[in-house]
């Protein structure tokens, strides 16, 4: 019987290698979409190590696998970042991967290349172990999730058939077990007026006024949303995200107005009700019979293996209860490690849970290295010490799951 010791001797012999593999990938840009040098690197690591499967799905996600038992659980990390945004926010290069102070910095070093290099640690530990256990143990890194989280997984599950019994998002945790979070929608709304002459605005129909009337009605709606009935993952929100007023020139009232929402949604609470509230919240700001669009977008954009694939903008809640199976394998794990339980919580922001769990109801869990306030921030890092300390969860729980 593999014990908790041995797993953490192995992590800590692989830690400094483990912040190479991290430095390394944090090297090569891949915002979404543009994944392809990251996905070959990470693909010729995992060869290098001797993973029992590589390979490389339609939509250009990378499988790779380590054991051959009949069930299967999957570890995801996408591979994908965001932009840097503003440069001279930045101490370092977003792009230099550097090693120091116990920290790698970079752009994706915490959301969440960090979880593909303790993936990649793990997936060695478990090769070294001989591990033959009753799990295939997946390791996925995935594309795109920045743009459309989940769109990755839901390509994986209904296009290539791939369900795995349990999943773990390593997005970041700072090593924490997580168990839920909350989903969202996109939405816009599209108001009309009248143009005319600006030096004759009682002519016509402000469109902007209306927006600026619906804009508050959103700003009410937010304040009046409810937390789910546990308050486990809180009240769902929603923002303007965006307002474009147009008319004939900028010298005319205008014709045309959109609002783009942002809408959090908490457990109970769905795109139909999500869309009624905001149908509602508009009607009683502007009257019953104002004639208002409004619509849920799509996703369209192609990756980089160009494959012809789209969803709407809509990603389910999930939650799973503490007392669920794969929730307390993970306990089990940490404590087989660490000799303590684990800190159990939810995410703030969304994840590729949303199509795994959200849509499929494919039980997850969450652990990963880093702090969820370093995703999408300036000056990103991770701690070194992390890296270890996932590499060795992720090597334990097929382990720990084995004891069910």
């Amino acid at each position: 019987m593999v014990k908790g010791e041995d797993i953490l001797k192995k992590a800590a012999g692989y830690r400094d290698e483990t912040a190479r593999i991290l430095s390394d990938i944090v090297k090569i840009k891949s915002y979404s979409g543009a994944e392809r040098d990251v996905i070959y690197r990470l693909k010729e690591l995992c060869e290098g190590y001797g993973f029992d499967e590589v390979r490389i799905d339609g939509l250009g996600n990378l499988i790779t696998r380590v054991g051959n038992g009949g069930k299967k659980i999957a570890i995801d990390a996408h591979v994908d970042t965001v932009e840097v945004g503003d440069p001279a926010q930045w101490k370092k290069d977003p792009f230099s991967g550097e090693i120091s102070g116990g920290l790698v910095h970079g752009r994706g070093t915490s959301d969440q290349k960090g979880g593909a290099a303790a993936m990649i640690t793990a997936g060695r530990i478990l090769k070294d172990l001989g591990y033959g256990g009753e799990y295939s143990v997946y390791f996925v890194f995935s594309v795109m999730e920045e743009d459309c989280d989940g769109m990755c997984w839901k390509y994986l599950i209904e296009e290539e058939n791939f369900k795995p019994d349990f999943v773990v998002s390593t997005e970041p945790t700072s090593c924490r077990l997580y168990r839920g979070h909350r989903g969202r929608m996109e939405m816009v709304v599209r108001l009309k007026g009248v143009s005319a002459h600006g030096s004759a605005p009682e002519r016509g129909v402000s469109a902007a006024y209306k927006a600026a009337r619906a804009a508050l009605a959103i700003e009410r709606l937010n304040e009046d949303l409810k937390p789910d009935d546990d308050n486990f993952l809180g009240k769902g929100t929603i923002v303007v995200s965006q307002i474009d007023v147009r008319g004939p020139s900028q010298c005319a009232v205008p014709d045309m107005a959109m609002l783009y929402l942002d809408r959090r949604l908490t457990w109970g609470e769905d795109a139909d009700l999500a869309i009624s509230q905001v149908k509602e919240a508009i009607a009683a700001a502007l009257g019953k019979d104002e004639p208002v669009e409004l619509g849920m977008p799509d996703y369209t954009k192609r990756g980089w293996k160009n494959a012809d694939y789209s969803q709407e903008l809509y990603f389910p809640t999930w939650k799973i209860p503490e007392s669920d199976s794969l929730v307390q394998a993970g306990v089990r794990a940490y404590e087989a490690l660490w000799k303590s339980a684990p800190l159990i919580d939810k995410w703030t922001f969304s994840t590729n849970l949303v199509a795994t769990t959200g849509r499929h109801k494919i039980p997850a869990i969450g652990f990963g290295p880093g702090d969820e306030d370093q995703a999408h921030a300036p000056n990103e890092i991770t701690r070194v010490d992390d890296l270890e300390k996932c590499s060795a969860f992720y090597a334990m729980l097929p382990y720990a799951l084995g004891t069910e």
